[in-house]
């Protein structure tokens, strides 16, 4: 067995990660004890990764390029020529009749930096149009803003060694726990070494990350700068403002100090929805602790006012001199592995490379003279929400989407389809197929993925590691890089442009296409040209800036107090409270929060591969407070249909105790590919910050009803291992097939369980169960045998069940308009036990089995396979949490399950 070295490719922490691989087979993954951002430890997401890349998920993966002759027909298989000479006919013939502005590149911080750096030389020099936009407009957009305005560039000033030495620690618009869980096990560590360490804890929900603060400080969902602001005021009433700091480092201080004037603890106190109380002794701590150091991510960025969101947080910073040093400073959580290094390259509509501004003529002519061009577009292009504004109304005729899934990540979802369905060409370039966004691909371009590319990233504390590969691309993939610059020599010719393109692109290697970045950011406040491929590779990650002749990066910035603005002096930004972009009224009477799960990633194209990581959260539900429900008369399981101004999803609901009354929350992973509908991110609205261009896709304004009508129908599959290990059936060849019917019904859910074996689960509700539409899928789940199956058929009162008994096991199984039985076959299905004893009740309308067994409940440690029955029963025995541990290893390895473990010990003390 080989072992390789690169990093993981979720959240911004940028783990490092070894990857165990065999016979061009990726057999397992372990943290990378050397590795400065994770010293070995993983979350759940990324100690699975290499589930993720086993033989069963080849089926979900891009393998050839495949196009299609008109919307009307199936993509068929071509060839590399074939797909990249279409490409750049379409391009070219486009741009020739309505210019360049008329295409888009829509990217991902999943983008190594090497394929950020060739798509952003493409679009804006080759092609000469700003519209190449990423998802990382969608999260990080606002942090962007917000250090740039306040601070002058697009550099965190922290690192991650600062949550150490930090005395007080703000962690704010993040559930840090659930999304960034390696830095929480960081600020865990932090805090026992330093018990006296302070955590605050901003945020609607009562989250894990909230659970373990000192304070929690659970405001109304957007009125964070009212908080800011009143905690600005207390300081400056109390004395607590550096002033030799603001003196020395700032400007702006007065008309801002005018301002907050207004916002009295009292004040803010209504507007939040806080006791200010609460809002003093948040404003003590942060201003009094010897270092205070803030964490923010989508909670700040994600609204229509995000920038400003973020520089009222920088204000209390400069105001208190709580930055530049040691443990302290605002410090943004990144919200994709590569998010920084695709800013650092320039890949957003509104960026140039080495962090220049576009609306500079120096450096667009910088930019020019690096790559060859006469000149570099001046205006802006199209951010993310109006790059598909632009497709619907016809305005963009082209886009190149890569490595994203807008037609499940972006805000408002039905514009988002209307203007893929109305596009005159898209191209999708992606190493899974299956994706709600390849559904519109005309083109479909095979690409590589984790643990096959070559490259680097950058992580929130400005880190770049490097990215290895361990096994060879499957198919026909090629690298994203390789992809774009074939396409551009061919773009060249078909533009009267050959020269000019083999020129601009002779890259053979992603090194090559590094080097050349580096060489843009001499002299800039990114500088790495001190930096190499070796020094990387023997090493480790290093922190820019990193110019030429240092012996290492910084670890943290502006200690010197000179900040990159004309001035040299960081600037405070006055900021006023401002409303959402929807409010609850009496139509829409309830707040909608967003946000992640535990166990499962962005679109889920990935994770959704993985059956155990649906174990903690197993369908998509609305967290909901029981005092909303009591009004509505719901019970956890039951239906709901939560409706906004832009559309609807049917879902489960599900009480929860981290809501105060009148809020809803709905984890954003899930999208058409796992439920009925477009997804959750139809009810979002796309009105977005004027600054940062971000979406607000952490709020919207809906009401939820009962959903009663229809038949309810279970269908299940199982899968067993061969010899070999293999899944048979495929539980994602399953999937596929099943995902057809999802349309047909309002409330469908196809996700998987289990472990080992997994079992797809579709769950769903409709008017009807057409006879048919049972046939075809009695055909999926292979219950199509009369001779192999048991049955059961009531027509008076619509009742159909088929069972599938293979050896001892219970492999399929069908509950069409009863089925309460549903849970316990599920159980009895992942945890495979004999179906033997219970055969004469597999189709009963029993709620438990007859043997008298209960469910296991969710899992809590996916690590070791740990249910929250069995944890709850041992702790209502006498069980101590240590104990328990030292018994089952729960909450031992990435330690993603410590608050939950520690809430269920408080709630089951025997």
């Amino acid at each position: 067995m080989a072992e390789t070295k690169s990093t993981c490719c979720y959240c911004g922490v940028g783990c490092g990660v070894v990857i165990e691989h065999e016979a061009g087979r990726i057999t397992g993954v372990r943290g990378d004890p050397d590795h400065p951002a994770n010293f070995g430890r993983l979350c759940t997401k990324g100690s699975t990764l290499h589930l993720s890349a086993a033989p069963d998920t080849l089926i979900a993966r891009a393998l050839y390029p495949e196009l299609r002759a008109d919307r009307g027909a199936s993509r068929e298989r071509v060839s590399w020529d074939t797909a990249l000479d279409t490409a750049a006919e379409r391009f070219a013939a486009i741009i020739a009749e309505h210019g360049p502005d008329a295409v888009a590149v829509y990217g991902a911080g999943q983008l190594l930096t090497e394929d950020y750096y060739v798509f952003n030389k493409l679009v804006k020099g080759l092609i000469g149009t700003n519209n190449l936009d990423t998802n990382s407009r969608l999260c990080m957009s606002s942090a962007v803003a917000g250090y740039k305005l306040s601070l002058g560039a697009d550099a965190p000033p922290c690192s991650y060694e600062d949550i150490a030495h930090s005395h007080a620690l703000f962690i704010t618009g993040s559930n840090t726990a659930f999304a960034h869980p390696i830095a929480f096990r960081r600020i865990e560590d932090a805090r026992k070494a330093r018990p006296d360490m302070k955590l605050v804890v901003i945020d609607p929900r009562r989250t894990d990350t909230a659970e373990a603060a000192d304070l929690h400080l659970a405001l109304l969902p957007g009125t964070d700068i009212a908080l800011y602001n009143a905690m600005l005021h207390v300081m400056l009433w109390e004395g607590w403002v550096n002033r030799d700091y603001i003196e020395a480092h700032t400007e702006g201080f007065d008309a801002v100090k005018k301002a907050v004037r207004e916002y009295t603890p009292a004040m803010a106190a209504t507007l939040c929805g806080l006791d200010k109380k609460a809002i003093e002794q948040a404003a003590e701590i942060f201003a009094t602790a010897p270092a205070t150091m803030s964490m923010y991510c989508q909670g700040l960025n994600q609204y229509s006012f995000g920038t400003h969101n973020n520089s009222a947080l920088i204000n209390l910073h400069l105001a208190t001199g709580q930055i530049g040093r040691p443990g302290a400073g605002p410090f943004s959580l990144t919200g994709q592995p590569n998010a920084m290094g695709g800013r650092e390259v320039g890949g957003l509509a509104n960026l140039l490379s080495a962090h220049r501004d576009m609306a500079n003529p120096a450096h667009r002519a910088e930019v020019a003279a690096l790559w060859g061009v006469d000149d570099v577009p001046a205006q802006p292009g199209r951010s993310a929400v109006e790059m598909f504004d632009g497709l619907r109304s016809g305005e963009i005729k082209a886009v190149w989407i890569a490595c994203t899934n807008p037609a499940q990540s972006m805000p408002d979802q039905a514009l988002i389809h209307a203007a893929l369905a109305k596009a005159e060409f898209v191209i999708v370039q992606e190493a899974f197929g299956h994706t709600e966004t390849c559904a519109y691909a005309d083109l479909l371009l095979p690409a590589t993925t984790w643990g096959e590319k070559e490259g680097t990233v950058t992580n929130s504390e400005r880190a770049i590691s490097r990215v290895r590969a361990a096994v060879s691309a499957p198919g026909e993939a090629r690298h994203d890089w390789a992809i774009v610059v074939d396409f551009a020599r061919r773009l060249g010719i078909r533009m009267d442009k050959a020269d000019l393109a083999a020129r601009m692109f002779p890259y053979s290697t992603p090194e090559s296409i590094w080097n050349e970045h580096r060489e843009s950011t001499r002299g800039r406040d990114l500088d790495i040209t001190g930096l190499s491929y070796s020094q990387l590779e023997t090493a480790g990650p290093q922190q820019w800036p990193f110019p030429e002749g240092a012996s290492q990066g910084k670890v943290r910035l502006y200690e010197d107090g000179v900040f990159p603005t004309p001035c040299g002096k960081a600037r405070f930004v006055v900021t006023e409270h401002r409303i959402t972009a929807e409010s609850p009224s009496a139509r829409y009477p309830l707040h909608l929060n967003t946000g992640r799960l535990r166990d499962q990633w962005h679109g889920m194209s990935r994770t959704g591969l993985v059956a155990r990581l649906y174990s903690h959260e197993p369908e998509p539900m609305l967290h909901m407070h029981k005092d909303d429900m009591e009004r509505r008369g719901l019970a956890s399981g039951d239906l709901v249909q939560v409706k906004s101004k832009r559309g609807d999803v049917v879902l489960k609901v599900l009480e929860s105790a981290t809501l105060r009354p009148g809020q809803t929350f709905v984890p954003m992973h899930w999208g058409g590919n796992t439920m009925g509908g477009q997804g959750v991110n139809v009810l979002l609205p796309s009105a977005f910050d004027p600054y940062s261009k971000q979406p607000e896709l952490k709020h919207a304004a809906v009401q939820v009803e009962k959903y009663k009508a229809g038949k309810a129908l279970v269908a299940m599959r199982r899968s067993e291992p061969d010899a070999n290990g293999e899944l048979h059936p495929n539980p994602l060849e399953v999937m596929d097939r099943l995902r057809r019917w999802l349309p047909h019904f309002p409330y469908a859910s196809l996700t998987l369980a289990g472990r080992n074996t997994p079992v797809v689960v579709l769950k769903a509700q409709g008017e009807e169960l057409a006879p048919r539409l049972m046939e075809a899928l009695d055909r999926d789940l292979a219950l199509d045998d009369p001779s192999k199956v048991l049955s059961y058929q009531d027509t008076r009162k619509d009742v159909a069940k088929r069972a599938l008994v293979e050896g001892d096991s219970l492999a399929a199984v069908r509950l069409a308009g009863e089925t309460r039985a549903a849970d316990w076959l599920a159980d009895m299905m992942v945890q495979g036990h004999s179906a033997a004893a219970v055969r004469p009740w597999l189709l009963a309308p029993l709620t438990q089995p007859p043997a008298g067994q209960s469910a296991r409940g969710k899992v809590i440690c996916n690590c070791f396979d740990v249910a929250e029955e069995d944890i709850a029963a041992a702790f209502r025995g006498g069980e101590t949490l240590e104990a328990l541990q030292a018994r089952t290893r729960c909450g031992t390895n990435c330690g993603s399950c410590v608050p939950e473990l520690k809430r269920l010990a408080q709630s089951n003390k025997h």
